[in-house]
């Protein structure tokens, strides 16, 4: 539990007491923001305009970051929980190789 000292009780509220933050295009670094639910507690995650395009969208030149994020948003999480569980902590930044098709099974 994360202590929170602008909340009374001091603590975090739970996740179903709290809403998940909106995501959001922070243009001075160029990334999406956007925080994942994992175990319990909201882990700040982002990845770079680049990377969405190049994944999504790489033959087009007027996509919009936010539309391509909110389109894709599962794989996306999902993404941030595998480096979660491989350690990385918050802020979680998303690479390439981290949204880059799976091989088929």
């Amino acid at each position: 539990m994360r202590l929170d000292p602008s909340t009374p009780c001091g603590r975090s509220p739970a996740p179903e007491e709290a809403a998940t933050p909106e995501p959001f295009l922070h243009l001075p670094s160029g990334t999406v923001r956007f925080w994942v639910l994992v175990n319990g507690l909201f882990v700040g995650s982002s990845i770079r305009r680049e990377v969405l395009h190049y994944r999504y969208h790489a033959t087009q030149t007027d996509d919009d970051p936010m539309v391509t994020y909110a389109a894709n948003v599962a794989e996306i999480h999902a993404a941030v929980q595998r480096r979660v569980a491989k350690g990385s902590i918050e802020p979680v930044m998303l690479r390439d190789a981290d949204i880059r098709a799976a091989p088929p099974a």
